[in-house]
């Protein structure tokens, strides 16, 4: 077996790559096939590939309802990469036989009360000043567009360039597109970084062997902060923030009946008394509700009271989801950032690359920051659309 395999005996066999990237989630396999398609030798260091935030994720691909007033330039980076998603999916199936579940169906934002429907006319503002247009509707039109929106809905939004994925399947083609470029996954965690005079030279795994690298990407989300070997001034300033998800599926007897197995065709995002809920249907028939946003430091704790909001919420939007069964629940941990905004570009330590802190964004602006990081692994220079998202704009904030 050589270097260039996974290996999975109990001591991991030593590694030399050009990139070490660490991290194995939907952003660090994603750069990973990038640059594997680069010309360069890839190792990714992950114990279980796509089982942190990107496992727990939904996959909406909605660069508006990501980004605020004050963060047009997240805004424009997200819809740079929803651009790309279409090409970027069916590389992977193309590449890997792999489809990942993308669905540019568009998104129908629905508001229960007049306090809801005015929240919901401040975001169709924030659209128009972004340059983004959506379709006002009234409560019967939202029913033509998605009929079993329940009955006490007041009206809402049609935003049809939105999109989605299914994070799961996307790790799993993306996972095996780096193999198949002639990566390596390494199945151990690294626990430090290793440094060479004063640049990034690769990662000690938690099972004392070693991955070598002339450049090191830190890809790792909220962990991406606890790194042991990281310089005080090279540590991204991430947190973990908590999410719950729920998955529901139909029932055996509404197969067996052959009832279509999806409530609704578009993602759904809805507004109750002030409660935020989105309901991501998938093409076998799942649907998954979230999420909640909860600063919990590192628990996962699956809880009675968050399941239940998400639950309560979702029921005031598409009352039929009592007619599902559980599939799963779930919490995750995003990334979080002090702006909310990625952080990407080199570090202050030379070889040491960050990408990391997408918060609630990373399914989403996968593609747009594999290809930019990618471009400055090989030629060294970050392009233009990096530089907002640049660490060195948290210096001298103490973060």
């Amino acid at each position: 077996m050589n270097d260039r395999q996974s290996v999975n005996h109990h001591r991991t066999a030593d590694v030399t790559a050009d990139v070490l990237i660490i991290g194995g989630g939907v952003i660090g396999l994603a750069i990973g096939w990038r640059a594997a398609q680069r010309g360069m030798r890839v190792a990714v260091a992950d114990p279980d590939p796509g089982r942190g935030a990107s496992y727990a994720a939904a996959g909406m691909l909605t660069p508006v309802a990501e980004a605020a007033y004050a963060e047009r330039k997240l805004f424009e980076l997200g819809r740079m990469s929803l651009e790309r998603y279409p090409r970027f999916a069916a590389e992977l199936a193309d590449d890997t036989g792999l489809a990942v579940g993308f669905r540019q169906t568009g998104t129908l934002f629905v508001g229960y009360d007049a306090d809801d429907m005015a929240a919901i006319n401040e975001h169709a503002m924030l659209r128009e000043t972004f340059g983004a247009s959506s379709q006002r509707l009234s409560a019967r039109e939202c029913r033509q567009a998605e009929p079993l929106v329940g009955p006490a809905i007041s009206g809402g939004l049609l935003d049809d360039d939105d999109a989605s994925v299914d994070p799961r399947r996307l790790t799993d083609a993306l996972l095996a597109a780096v193999q198949k470029a002639d990566g390596v996954h390494v199945p151990e965690r690294a626990v430090r970084l290793l440094t060479t005079g004063d640049r990034a030279a690769g990662a000690e795994l938690a099972d004392g062997s070693a991955v070598s690298a002339a450049q090191v990407v830190l890809s790792a989300g909220w962990a991406s902060a606890s790194l042991a070997g990281l310089p005080a001034a090279a540590v991204p300033p991430v947190r973990p923030v908590k999410g719950q998800i729920v998955r529901l599926r139909p029932t055996a007897a509404t197969l067996a009946a052959g009832l279509p197995p999806s409530l609704i065709k578009r993602t759904v995002r809805g507004l109750t008394q002030g409660s935020s809920v989105y309901l991501v249907p998938r093409d076998n028939g799942e649907l998954v509700i979230g999420a909640t946003q909860e600063e919990m430091g590192q628990d996962t704790t699956v809880t009675a009271g968050g399941v239940w909001q998400l639950l309560r919420d979702a029921r005031a939007i598409v009352p039929g989801i009592t007619e599902l069964e559980f599939a799963e629940v779930v919490a995750g941990l995003r990334p979080g950032t002090p702006d909310n905004a990625p952080v990407l570009g080199p570090s202050a330590l030379p070889g040491l690359v960050l990408a990391t802190g997408h918060f609630r964004s990373g399914v989403l602006l996968a593609p747009v920051t594999a290809d930019l990081i990618a471009e400055l692994l090989v030629s060294g220079t970050s392009a233009a659309a990096a530089t907002p998202f640049l660490p060195q704009r948290f210096v001298g904030q103490g973060t």
